[in-house]
């Protein structure tokens, strides 16, 4: 009896801790929901209240009129999927190289990519824009995508390679065996099996370039070229601060997102599970 009391009050402490951690995460989504859905006498009330009294759709209205917020949008939505299209791409055939043939230096191509991601991304952006200025593609979303791709390749194609090293190479070596080619090889026997941390890596790649805020600050100066996190940050610069706007704004950032995580997680755990599985 001993035993299952304290096992209750373990397993009560744990809820009780588990409820505090998810009311403190969630808290501030749901007060930026509550604002955005507050008429503008509602959002500077004392004291203030939870929910709106008077929903109103204005706060949304004026965003989408008074604002380039489509046109954010739009460009973060382009920035974001061609990033992880050019990122996956070389981060898998990367990975590949480094996990299914064999050549001088490989572990320390390997050890030196995982090395390169240790460097955060304020140390790295000025040269970089010295290097696109020189190039010739700077205020481009060319430069953005760029941009992603060599901040997120380390990490990918390190996660990769401990995927691909957990598919057993008979399975390839017998489609080979079979006639089959290399590349047929590939795509009807490995890519199948790697497709979870394909899709894992994708959607770090997304969501870093998605949330990215110095790359576009630095890299981008015209205001049609601007993303969803510097175009909505740009609203704290006018005269009056309009937090209806602002978090109608950002509801409409992160809910997409959260949509989107929820459809895919299953397929972002498996990945992240499976990579670390090494046989």
């Amino acid at each position: 009896m001993r035993k299952i009391k304290s096992l209750s009050s373990r397993q009560l402490a744990i809820y009780g801790c588990a409820l505090v951690l998810v009311i403190f995460a969630a808290f501030p989504f749901f007060w930026m929901i509550s604002t955005a859905f507050k008429p503008l006498r509602e959002i500077f009330a004392y004291p203030p209240y939870f929910f709106p009294k008077d929903s109103t759709l204005a706060n949304f209205v004026r965003l989408f009129e008074q604002t380039r917020f489509l046109t954010y949008f739009k460009n973060s939505v382009i920035v974001s999927t061609s990033a992880v299209v050019v990122t996956m791409i070389i981060a898998t055939a990367g990975a590949y190289s480094l996990t299914r043939f064999r050549y001088y230096g490989r572990e320390r191509i390997a050890s030196l990519i995982l090395f390169t991601y240790m460097f955060a991304p304020i140390m790295i952006i000025i040269p970089f824009y010295v290097l696109i200025r020189k190039i010739g593609i700077a205020n481009t979303h060319f430069a953005l995508i760029m941009a992603y791709t060599a901040f997120c390749l380390p990490f990918n194609i390190w996660l990769l390679k401990a995927f691909f090293q957990s598919i057993p190479i008979v399975l390839e070596e017998a489609a080979l065996t079979d006639g089959a080619g290399r590349i047929q090889a590939i795509i009807h026997v490995v890519f199948p099996l790697a497709l979870p941390g394909i899709i894992a890596t994708g959607i770090f790649t997304f969501i870093l370039a998605w949330n990215d805020y110095i790359f576009v600050r630095i890299l981008i100066t015209s205001d049609e070229l601007k993303t969803l996190s510097v175009g909505i940050a740009d609203l704290y610069n006018a005269t009056v601060i309009d937090w209806g706007m602002i978090m109608s704004g950002g509801m409409m950032i992160t809910i997409p997102v959260l949509v989107f995580f929820t459809f895919i997680q299953r397929n972002l755990i498996a990945g992240w599970g499976a990579g670390a599985v090494k046989g």
